[in-house]
């Protein structure tokens, strides 16, 4: 019997015959093993433990709670889910159906809608699916086999899905007990293997293939987790992410708004963009002490800078264009609307002779840009077509890159804590297939870029974590992107730091070095927000409106009990205004109760209540938001404690 050698992930060779598959190794391995076995690992792809293993191959034997068995549960389910829809639903097609973030779901075609109902329904068929523990087993098909059983069960889909597959490409089916589905896999071994921890989430409708010309199918979408704590932790967030969501706070609070006439930008409110500026405030105060001169490029650029740079080619679809083809305008050219800052910067850099002497110079720009997004895909700040970006490009020496990506590090890992962030994770992103650039450049951006990864993580006292996204740099070069986690538990990427060979000397940009020789600088692109308004709408769901007292756009309210109190309240408001607060008054004649209700709901963090007793003693009654204790104080020791506390983190 022929054998092949296969490795295992600590580097341990053994021999087994060349028809072993996942299981049958497992198996010779321990029995237990075999038992706990879910897929495989191949040379770094997953696979079914059905699948044999060829010779030389890394072998990595998952057990079903592997972090990379998860997508393979969802998988699972998602068949699970078609199954049990086409049992209580005969007729009904099965199309589509992957894995995504925390889920699955499966697009149908059925003449009869489905109802929100008819989701416990199928939930509970597939309970009984699961609980049968059908083997799920992989068989290769001929094209004209699988066209047609296809075509006899009218699965006019799945014959498209056949003819859109590579000739060369092996065409499997995947079968359940009696059910079977085209699909490339891999699985798990048994339904019985998904478990018990997954909930149907609801209905949506969705094109076939994305195309609105196509017709519109029915989508069920689904969450799927190991074990039932994970599936009970996701459930909560999600509750607690609707409990926090940005665009009802917005609404309550008075910040900001949408509507149908300037879809994805938004109508900022007084308090809303009060505290935009108090952001830009703090950022304006952090930047000024590290050497950025800030600049404002123009919003309207002819396209041709657009070609320079290369971003006509890559992003045109994205842009906004305007042309000047008026009838009383001579000059025909087509402009568009800045989606980035970058190539406006490199033009300010051009202006003048720079020296060696003068890099690194750091220019800093609040920056409105404009991108084109899908109608569908707009959601509240959190995805707009009109934002500010809160964008740098530092143009500096080769030997000086390292150290300004290090300061960088330092200055966006110090906002973030400032706002409360206290996870985050780096993210070094190396050149994708389609680039800009010599392999030379690449090879000297990553490489520097890896050490200060590695200097990072080092550095941070167990702080950071990082990691490697391959192939997902910008056209001009790497980057890191940076991650945080907000306090329900969920990451977003906001900064960025990407160095860039390539700009300057498309737009031949240059210094002159000690030896008289011009040369062009290296461009590091660095944002720490990202999107000012994105950024706003993740924290106010991360301190569920509940802002820290520097950051909240009213920060104080007087509040009276009775009208005898309305001249002590305006003289308070006075002197909290004299403190550097902003603060509002509440003379209305309403129940002190109605006001402490509305204002609580506002957000507002701290009421001062006053009425008759506070007058006659110069006091305040201090309530804070969230909490029913009032506290009597002195009227200058509380607002003396208040505007120590409204002062901002960096100027503690």
């Amino acid at each position: 019997m022929s054998m092949v050698q296969i490795t295992f992930p600590d580097g341990a060779r053994r021999d087994f015959p060349d028809c072993a598959t996942g299981a049958s190794i497992a198996s010779a391995i321990s029995p237990s093993l075999r038992k706990r076995a879910y897929a495989t690992k191949v040379d770094g792809q997953l696979r079914d433990l059905s699948s044999t293993v060829p010779d030389g191959a890394v072998l990595e034997i998952l057990t079903r709670d592997a972090p990379e068995s998860l997508d393979l549960i969802r998988h699972d389910a998602a068949h699970v889910m078609a199954e049990a829809v086409q049992d209580l639903y005969p007729g009904t097609q099965v199309t589509i159906g992957p894995v995504i973030e925390n889920g699955f779901y499966y697009d149908f075609a059925r003449a009869e809608p489905f109802r929100p109902e008819d989701l416990a329904l199928i939930e509970a068929r597939m309970r009984e699916i699961v609980a049968r523990n059908a083997p799920i087993t992989c068989e290769t098909w001929s094209r004209e086999d699988a066209k047609a059983f296809f075509s006899a069960k009218g699965e006019t889909y799945k014959l498209e899905l056949i003819d859109s597959i590579r000739s060369d490409e092996p065409l499997r089916i995947y079968r359940q007990g009696t059910w079977l589905d085209l699909c490339r896999g891999p699985h798990g071994a048994s339904t019985g293997g998904i478990g018990g921890a997954f909930k149907l989430m609801k209905l949506a409708g969705a094109y076939w293939r994305g195309d609105s010309n196509n017709p519109m199918l029915q989508r069920i979408y689904g969450t799927a987790w190991a074990t039932q704590g994970e599936l009970d932790l996701y459930l909560h967030q999600l509750e607690e992410a609707e409990r926090r969501d940005h665009r009802r706070l917005g609404r309550e609070m008075d910040l900001f708004h949408f509507q149908e006439e300037g879809p994805g930008v938004v109508f900022w409110h007084p308090k809303g963009w009060t505290m935009f500026q108090a952001l830009i405030a703090y950022m304006r105060r952090r930047l000024g002490r590290l050497g950025y001169s800030e600049v404002n490029a123009p919003q309207l650029l002819d396209t041709s800078l657009w070609e320079t740079s290369g971003h006509w080619g890559w992003y045109r679809d994205a842009m906004f264009q305007a042309s000047s083809a008026g009838p009383e305008i001579e000059d025909k050219r087509v402009f568009a609307l800045k989606p980035m800052n970058c190539p406006g910067h490199v033009q300010i850099y051009r202006q003048g002779v720079k020296s060696y002497r003068d890099l690194p110079v750091r220019y800093a720009e609040f920056g409105a840009v404009h991108r084109y997004e899908p109608s569908g895909a707009l959601h509240g700040l959190m995805r707009v077509r009109g934002f500010t970006q809160d964008d740098a490009h530092i143009f500096c020496t080769d030997a000086q890159m390292e150290a300004e990506c290090l300061a960088i590090n330092d200055l966006i890992l110090s906002t973030y804590a400032d706002f409360g962030f206290g996870e985050i994770v780096v993210k070094l992103s190396t050149r994708p297939e389609k680039r800009v650039g010599s392999d030379a450049l690449w090879d000297r951006a990553e490489a520097v870029m890896t050490d200060v990864l590695a200097r990072i993580e080092r550095e941070s006292g167990g702080r950071v974590r990082t990691a490697i996204n391959p192939g997902e740099g910008a056209f001009y070069g790497p980057k890191f992107e940076y991650v945080l986690r907000d306090a329900i538990g969920r990451d977003w990427q906001c900064g960025t730091t990407q160095v860039d060979f390539n700009l300057p000397e498309r737009f031949d940009a240059s210094y002159v070095e000690a030896s008289g020789e011009k040369r062009p600088p290296v461009m590091i692109h660095r944002a720490i927000c990202g999107s000012m308004e994105r950024f706003i709408g993740i924290l106010i769901e991360h301190y569920a409106g509940h802002f820290p007292l520097w950051l909240a756009p009213v920060q104080a309210l007087v509040a009276t009990i009775t009208s005898d109190a309305d001249g002590y309240a305006g003289e308070v408001a006075a002197l909290a205004r004299a403190a550097g607060l902003r603060v509002e008054t509440d003379l209305r004649n309403e129940k002190i109760n109605y006001k402490v209700r509305e204002h609580s709901l506002a957000k507002v963090p701290v009421l001062l209540v006053v009425g008759r007793k506070e007058v006659e003693e110069r006091r305040v009654s201090v309530r804070r938001l969230g909490s029913k204790d009032q506290t009597g104080t002195g009227l200058e020791d509380a607002l003396a404690a208040l505007a120590a506390e409204a002062r901002p983190p960096d100027a503690r």
